[in-house]
């Protein structure tokens, strides 16, 4: 594994520990990290989130996450004792919402598809 991807996984682990049990701002608590992409040179770590509730509850937990960056940055600073710590900046991450929207897709093609099959079965029963 290369050392981004090393400080990355260290990051990960460590920013859900302060966004989870630090953090005492309503609005981050469903908040889940999920990932974290480091630049190659280590000075920029993009910390991606879900977020359940509603588009403007995911804007208000973003903001108040931007917020609270410096001091994630700090408490990742003190436990991870790097030589020089990444700026951190979150991101809402929405696979989780776009795989659920294809599964409800898939769900009423499969419908619709059942529901023409049993029409097709009932008109050649009749003929």
């Amino acid at each position: 594994m290369r050392r981004p991807e090393k400080v990355a996984e260290l990051m990960r682990e460590e920013i859900a520990q302060v966004v989870g049990y630090e953090l005492e701002d309503p609005r981050v608590s469903s908040v889940t990290v999920t990932d974290v992409l480091m630049s190659e040179n280590l000075r920029e770590a993009r910390v991606y989130v879900t977020i359940a509730g509603t588009d403007k509850e995911a804007a208000a937990a973003l903001r108040a996450l931007e917020h609270a960056a410096p001091y994630v940055r700090r408490r990742v600073a003190l436990e991870l004792n790097l030589k020089r710590t990444p700026e951190v900046h979150f991101i809402r991450d929405t696979i989780e919402e776009q795989a659920t929207r294809v599964d409800e897709l898939l769900t009423e093609l499969e419908h619709e598809h059942a529901g023409q099959a049993n029409e097709s079965v009932e008109r050649r029963d009749e003929g």
